[in-house]
């Protein structure tokens, strides 16, 4: 169902509202700068949801690093972290699509060098003030430089996104950082393939296995009280999300909805099915954090009846059955200023498998 552009943003800030009072750990909001996409300016976004919010954390999905001046990054994101008193967390890309690199006079074949030149200027400025840089390929030089505002409490947790090479996975391994599986287009194979070769790499570079934290992301979200009447709904819902996300760099594998759902990451069924789809996830990708993205072409209320179902039938059993440190006392870096180390009153269970929704304005 097309939405305005205004509706659509609207709807983005209230999914987060209603997810921080449904008990979700995080929101996210995705960035795109090619394609028939809303979210070019994800930090606008994630700035209206912190004033609507007092708990979740905010997440960016991802921000699309190898585009980006490093600065404005580094100024951007801290300002949205004092506005939510520390909730902010980012996870960094250079993105799956080939048509946003000419758009920032960028050359796509320098992406994976621009990400990692720019993510290591990035940790330097929230880490130093009077910064010296002696700039790069890709950056350019900078004598005693301080952004401005500094971050909340220190600089916030990145995220490496890692879709379908070892470049992105090596690059978090070796800064100790934790990594986001895109998990949704190919093969959960694949993404165990790169999951591996992080914890791999981590232990290498002598960083504590125990706090090499991985998020996986999936397909759509879709609930319903039987397979059969998921399925059915799904099918239009399938098709305009592979319409919307069908340019290069993000086509989708599968032969047909079918297929998709059968051998894809996409979690479409009843409430137990989901909940087995993400426990096959878990035995191959060990991961802390599960990633839900809502159907946006279905109407809102759908939306979030799907989001609430979620909520309340899927999240205390993963909880339970699947737990993790992150965000807990034993997570070096998860507890920041202000954010409570466990569900509000109402949801079941410590913080454990931590799902966050994608809310993306596509």
């Amino acid at each position: 169902m097309q939405v305005s552009p205004a509706d659509r943003f609207a709807q983005t800030v209230e999914a987060a509202v209603r997810a921080e009072q449904l008990g979700f750990d995080a929101v996210s909001v995705g960035e795109r700068h090619a394609g028939r996409f809303l979210s070019s300016s994800p930090t606008v976004v994630l700035g209206a949801i912190a004033a609507r919010t007092s708990r979740v954390r905010l997440n960016s999905g991802v921000t699309v690093l190898s585009v980006l001046d490093p600065v404005r990054v580094a100024e951007d994101y801290a300002t949205i972290d004092q506005l939510s008193r520390g909730r902010v967390e980012l996870t960094i890309g250079k993105g799956n699509e080939v048509a946003q690199f000419p758009l920032f006079g960028l050359e796509i074949d320098d992406q994976w060098e621009l990400l990692a030149e720019k993510y290591e200027l990035l940790r330097a400025l929230w880490r130093t003030e009077e910064l010296d840089w002696s700039g790069g390929e890709f950056t350019r030089p900078l004598r005693a430089t301080t952004t401005l505002p500094r971050p909340f409490a220190g600089p916030p947790r990145v995220w490496h996104g890692s879709a379908t090479t070892l470049f992105s996975a090596a690059l978090a391994a070796r800064h100790g950082d934790p990594l986001f599986s895109a998990n949704a287009i190919q093969p959960l194979q694949n993404y165990g393939v790169l999951v591996d070769h992080y914890r791999d790499e981590y232990a290498r570079h002598g960083h504590d296995p125990r706090t090499a934290y991985v998020g996986a992301g999936a397909g759509a979200l879709f609930l319903a009280d039987t397979s059969q009447e998921a399925v059915e709904q799904y099918g239009p819902v399938y098709e305009a999300i592979v319409a919307a996300t069908n340019v290069p760099g993000n086509n989708t594998p599968f032969r047909d909805m079918q297929h998709a759902v059968a051998e894809g990451p996409a979690l479409v069924g009843t409430a137990q099915q989901v909940i087995d789809k993400i426990a096959t996830f878990h035995g191959r990708l060990g991961h802390d954090l599960q990633s839900i993205s809502l159907p946006t072409t279905v109407p809102f209320a759908q939306q979030l009846e799907i989001l609430e179902r979620f909520a309340t039938e899927v999240i205390p059993v993963l909880r339970r059955e699947l737990p993790t440190t992150l965000w807990t006392d034993a997570d070096p870096a998860g507890l920041r200023p202000d954010i409570p180390a466990s569900p509000p009153a109402g949801t079941e269970g410590a913080v454990g498998r931590a799902p966050t929704l994608a809310g993306a304005a596509s």
